[in-house]
C-alpha cells in the first residue's frame, strides 16, 4: 500500500463549530484517516493531519478546498499567523512506498481544481513552477492584504489573476509538495515581542533549515519563537531548543519550554522509544497542555 500524508492549514482557529465542519466535510468525502487537528485562536488557525493513499487523499484535498472556500471569509479573517487564503497551505508528504513524484501530481492536480473553481492557486516546494516560487514565505510576502497587487507581480499558477468579490472572499490557496517539516514553537519567559524577534532573528541566522517568526500569545500570556524545522536530521529539535535556550539568556530571559504543532517522526525527537519520556520532559512539552504522543508522534507503521 502506498500512504501519503497531506496537511491542510485553515486560516480559522476560533469558531471551533466551523472547525469541526471541516473534518466531518473532509472524512465523508474521502477514506482517510484522520491523525489529527489542531487550532489556535491568537493565530487563528487550524492545522489538519491525515494519511490516506493517492485516490483517497487527493479526495480529502479537494474537499479541504471546498469547505475552505465555503465556510472562511478572508476579508474578515485576523490572525497573527502569516496566511495567503482560506486553505492557506496543502503540502503532500511521501509516506510509506510513497514518492515525491507522487506528492508533486497530487499538488498540481489540487491547484488546477482549485483554479477552476476560481480561486487562485500557487505551487510551492517541489512542485514549484520556479526556483524562486519554491518558497513558501516568497509566495506568502506580505499576506493576504497585498493580494490584490501580488495576483498581477507574481500571478499564480492556476486560477484568476484579478481580485473579484470571490477572491476577495477565498484569498489564494498554496499547494505544495515536500519531506517532514516540523512546526515547533518555543516559549519564551517574556511578553516584550521586540525581544522574542531579537531571538527569532538570531536563531534563525546561526542555525541551518530552519525558518522562525514570533509572536506574543494572548491565551498563553507569553511570547513564543515560532520555528519551521525543514530538515529535522540535520537541525534535529532538541539541538533547535538548546540553541533557543542559549540565545535567550543573551537577552537576559528564558526559553523554558515548548510545543509541538500537528505531527512529527519519532525519531525528530530521539531514535529510541525509552527515551522518548525523556526528551519529552526535557523540552518542556507538557507545559502548555499534557503532551499525548498519539497525538503528535506518526505511527511507525505508517513510514
Amino acid at each position: 500500500m502506498t500512504l501519503i500524508e497531506c496537511v491542510p492549514n485553515f486560516s480559522e482557529g476560533r469558531d471551533l463549530n466551523k472547525v469541526n465542519m471541516f473534518a466531518d466535510y473532509i472524512t465523508k468525502k474521502a477514506n482517510i484517516i484522520l491523525l489529527g487537528k489542531e487550532s489556535g485562536a491568537d493565530v487563528n488557525r487550524s492545522v489538519f493531519t491525515f494519511v490516506g493513499n493517492k485516490e483517497e487523499i487527493l479526495k480529502a484535498a479537494k474537499a479541504s478546498c471546498e469547505i475552505a472556500a465555503n465556510l472562511i471569509d478572508m476579508s474578515a479573517q485576523k490572525g497573527k499567523h502569516f496566511r495567503l487564503g482560506a486553505l492557506d497551505v496543502c503540502p503532500f508528504i511521501p509516506m510509506k512506498n510513497a514518492t515525491i513524484k507522487d506528492c508533486v501530481e497530487l499538488a498540481k492536480e489540487c491547484a488546477k481544481f482549485a483554479g477552476a473553481l476560481g480561486i487562485p492557486s500557487y505551487l510551492y516546494g517541489e512542485a514549484a513552477t520556479s526556483e524562486e516560487r519554491k518558497s513558501l514565505s516568497f509566495i506568502r510576502k506580505y499576506q493576504y492584504e497585498n493580494l490584490p497587487k501580488k495576483l498581477k507581480t507574481l500571478p499564480p499558477d492556476f486560477g484568476p489573476y484579478d481580485f473579484n468579490n470571490q477572491v476577495k472572499k477565498t484569498g489564494a490557496f498554496c499547494f505544495g509538495a515536500r519531506d517532514f517539516l516540523i512546526a515547533y514553537n518555543i516559549n519564551l519567559k517574556t511578553k516584550d515581542l521586540q525581544i522574542a524577534k531579537q531571538i527569532a532573528k538570531t536563531l534563525r541566522a546561526k542555525i541551518p533549515y530552519i525558518k522562525t517568526t514570533a509572536w506574543f500569545i494572548k491565551e498563553y500570556d507569553l511570547c513564543q519563537v515560532s520555528i519551521n524545522i525543514e530538515n529535522y536530521k540535520k537541525s534535529p529539535v532538541l539541538f533547535v531548543f538548546n540553541e533557543c535556550k542559549q540565545i535567550a539568556k543573551l537577552f537576559d530571559t528564558e526559553a523554558f519550554s515548548s510545543e509541538l504543532i500537528g505531527f512529527a517522526p519519532q525519531d525528530a525527537l530521539c531514535q529510541s522509544t525509552k527515551d522518548l519520556d525523556k526528551i519529552i520532559k526535557e523540552l518542556g512539552l507538557n507545559y502548555l497542555a499534557p503532551f499525548k504522543k498519539e497525538e503528535h508522534i506518526l505511527p511507525t507503521e505508517l513510514l
